[in-house]
């Protein structure tokens, strides 16, 4: 399977460990990934993860994570013709997740993996789509005080965190005094295993399809 993920800091570098080193790094190959360039107008940084104070290495840290593994890194404008074509004819995913990603993505790219383009967004645990949509949920979450979360898999589609919800996390605590980056630092390794358990369950699947298209050939 050909993935490529859209993500930074470190909820982005969570999955592409999981995806680089976990147990299913063997069916799985990252073909790309994007990135934030906080520096850049286009990542929106003063409404996001990068308006809090960070060193400049958090920047960086997507960049170096998927250079070490030789994984192509892409840092611009998505919605752009350079990079659909890289997307369309280099890259070819069969599935995107994207993970603290400062650019909407649009329907010529996540209508293009045929096994899905799925976003990680922290929610509270109940009704779908979140009252917690948009660039800083963690934000809205310690202002309304509360103490818990969970985060959600979810398709992407033409709306503002609103695709089908696919998988959840278990609840993870807000504890009290945490910052934006320090929630973001709690519960990246709870995305890492979301995404495995839901690339599990949809190898699995798919593997089983294939077994019983091969049935009735015979």
């Amino acid at each position: 399977m050909r993935v490529a993920v859209f993500g930074s800091f470190y909820r982005g570098v969570a999955v592409l460990n999981e995806l680089l080193f976990g147990p299913l790094r063997e069916t799985l190959q990252v073909v790309g990934v994007a990135t934030d360039d906080p520096s850049q107008s286009f990542v929106s940084a003063s409404r996001r993860v990068w308006q809090y104070p960070h060193a400049e290495w958090e920047e960086e840290m997507m960049v170096d994570a998927a250079r070490r593994q030789a994984v192509p890194v892409y840092r611009g404008r998505v919605k752009h013709q350079d990079f659909y074509q890289m997307f369309e004819d280099q890259w070819r995913p069969d599935l995107c997740i994207t993970a603290t990603f400062g650019q909407r993505i649009d329907e010529r790219i996540f209508s293009y993996p045929s096994l899905g383009f799925y976003n990680l967004h922290p929610y509270d645990g109940g009704h779908w789509p979140s009252d917690y949509a948009g660039g800083n949920p963690f934000q809205m979450m310690i202002d309304d005080g509360r103490t818990d979360c969970c985060l959600a898999l979810h398709h992407v589609d033409a709306g503002f965190d609103t695709g089908r919800i696919v998988a959840a996390s278990e609840r993870i605590a807000i504890p009290a005094g945490a910052s934006v980056p320090d929630m973001h630092k709690i519960t990246s390794p709870f995305a890492g295993l979301l995404v495995r358990r839901h690339l599990t369950q949809l190898l699995s699947a798919h593997s089983a399809a294939r077994v019983e298209a091969d049935a009735r050939v015979d």
